[in-house]
């Protein structure tokens, strides 16, 4: 699997502080996401899950030859399987970039795409297994298609999430926005709205995108 935009934004997007200990990555994919937490900050324990067997084993892979290999473990399981094992287990930060694609395209789709179906992960299943696992002054972060930020806001209500940052993501600014980067916990507070555009043109890219992702690429 590429690296892709999706996940590289929540990797540098999300906020790490020095009272996080503990962090998960839902869906890990090859491990991006949770490497480049684990460059960000100092959390003594960052554990991920995967079910794609192809991607888990190139996330084992990715974790064992990086710099932080004794801090990151991965998972290969269901996530509902893993809710349930891991009862006792609460972690400061939650991080998923989950799958969205919808059934329609199933038919056509690849391998790297059926990866990524909403039915693998529903958002419901999603936030119930946050819920459960998220410690209580925890934060849940996550990035999903702007247009399912409504729906997926009124779930989280139901488990008691609520969100603390949107950060609207647009390609170009004259496009629409595609994303929204969410930081929800279980405290209701004011919601910081904001905007990113990635680029003015064709590979030119805003001094906000750059800022926020030069860390993590060779060029930029």
């Amino acid at each position: 699997m590429k690296i892709g935009t999706d996940g590289v934004l929540l990797g540098a997007w999300t906020r790490i502080d020095d009272s996080v200990a503990s962090i998960l990555d839902i869906g890990a994919g090859t491990g991006v996401i949770a490497l480049m937490l684990a460059q960000r900050s100092y959390a003594d324990l960052i554990d991920a899950l995967e079910i794609d067997e192809d991607a888990y084993e190139q996330a084992v892979d990715n974790f064992e030859n990086s710099p932080w290999g004794d801090r990151l473990f991965c998972y290969h399981a269901a996530f509902d399987e893993f809710v349930e094992e891991m009862q006792e287990e609460k972690y400061d930060l939650i991080v998923s970039n989950p799958p969205f694609f919808n059934s329609e395209a199933a038919s056509a789709a690849t391998n790297r795409e059926i990866a990524r179906f909403q039915e693998a992960l529903p958002f419901e299943e999603l936030l119930d297994g946050v819920s459960q696992l998220l410690s209580e002054t925890g934060t849940f972060n996550v990035i999903i298609p702007r247009m399912e930020q409504d729906a997926f806001l009124k779930l989280a209500h139901t488990y008691k999430l609520f969100p603390r940052r949107i950060t609207h993501v647009k390609g170009t600014p004259e496009s629409p926005s595609k994303r929204s980067l969410m930081e929800l916990g279980f405290s209701e507070t004011e919601v910081e709205i904001e905007e990113l555009i990635i680029e003015t043109a064709r590979h030119e890219y805003t001094a906000e995108y750059v800022e926020l992702v030069k860390d993590f690429y060779l060029k930029m």
